[in-house]
C-alpha cells in the first residue's frame, strides 16, 4: 500500500516483462528485447511445425528434414536465453548490481527458474537434433544422443510452463480468459505436453533403432509448435499492453 492509500498489485511476470515502457509499436519493434523474444520463438515454433507436416520429409529428404528441426532449435535457444536475461535483469538490484551478472542462482524467485529451466531444455533439444542430422547412427547412438535428449528437453519445457503458469496464476488451476498472460502461458502448457507425448512415441529402440510410433510424434510435435506459436505471436501485444491497473483501497473511494 502507498502512502496515498493506494494499493498496488505487484506481479513477477508483469514486473519482468515491463522493465521499461515498451518500446515500438506491437509489431515492429527490433530494439525491444520482448519483440526478439517473441519473434524468435515464433521462428522456431513454425520450422518445428514445417518439418512435422506429413510429407515434408518425403518432399525435402530425411536430411533437411533433421537440418529444420535443428535451426529451429537454435532459435528457440536464442528466444529462451533473451528471456532468461530479462528474468535475470528483473532481480533485486542486490542479486544482480548494474545488471552485469549472465548467469546467476536466483532459487527463490519463480521466474529464474521457469526461464533457466527452458534454457536447459533448448539446449537438449539442440543436441537431439543436432546430432540427427548424421547420417548412418548406430541404434545405441540414436537412442542415448537423439531421443534421450530429446525427452529430457521435452521434461524441462513442461516444468518450465507449468512455473510459469503458476508465475501467472498463482494457483495450479484458473479461468482469466481476459488476460493475455494466461493465453500465452496455457499456450505453452498445452504444447509441452504435446511435446512430452512426441518424445514418448518418438522412443528409439537401442537395440534395433526403430522409433515406437512415428507418426504419432509427428502429429504431437506439429500440435505442439503451433501452441508454440500461437503463444510467441501473444507476447507482442502483451509487450505493449497497459500495465497500469491497480487495486484502490476503501480509504480514498476506490473499491
Amino acid at each position: 500500500m502507498r502512502p496515498d492509500g493506494v494499493v498496488v498489485r505487484w506481479e513477477s511476470r508483469r514486473h519482468r516483462k515491463h522493465q521499461k515502457p515498451a518500446a515500438g509499436p506491437t509489431w515492429w519493434a527490433p530494439n525491444a528485447r520482448g519483440w526478439w523474444i517473441a519473434v524468435l520463438f515464433a521462428t522456431g515454433s513454425l520450422l518445428f511445425a514445417v518439418g512435422s507436416v506429413p510429407g515434408y520429409t518425403g518432399a525435402v529428404g530425411a536430411r533437411w528434414d533433421t537440418v529444420t528441426y535443428f535451426i529451429g532449435s537454435l532459435f528457440f535457444t536464442a528466444a529462451s536465453f533473451l528471456s532468461y536475461r530479462e528474468a535475470v535483469d528483473a532481480a533485486p538490484k542486490a542479486q544482480n548490481p548494474a545488471h552485469r551478472r549472465f548467469f546467476v542462482f536466483q532459487p527463490r524467485r519463480i521466474d529464474w527458474w521457469a526461464t533457466a529451466v527452458q534454457l536447459a531444455g533448448t539446449l537438449y533439444f539442440n543436441v537431439s537434433t543436432g546430432v540427427a542430422v548424421a547420417n548412418h547412427l548406430s541404434a545405441a547412438t540414436a537412442h542415448q544422443h537423439v531421443w534421450r535428449p530429446d525427452a529430457i528437453g521435452s521434461v524441462c519445457f513442461l516444468v518450465s510452463s507449468c512455473l510459469a503458469w503458476y508465475e501467472t496464476c498463482h494457483r495450479w488451476a484458473a479461468w482469466r480468459p481476459r488476460s493475455l498472460s494466461w493465453w500465452i502461458t496455457l499456450a505453452n502448457l498445452i504444447g509441452s505436453v504435446a511435446f512430452g507425448i512426441s518424445a514418448a512415441a518418438g522412443y528409439i529402440d537401442p537395440v534395433t533403432g526403430q522409433v515406437h510410433n512415428a507418426a504419432r510424434a509427428d502429429t504431437t510435435t506439429l500440435i505442439g509448435s503451433i501452441c508454440f506459436f500461437v503463444g510467441a505471436v501473444l507476447l507482442l501485444p502483451e509487450r505493449t499492453e497497459e500495465t497500469g491497473s491497480r487495486v484502490t483501497s476503501p480509504t480514498d473511494g476506490g473499491a
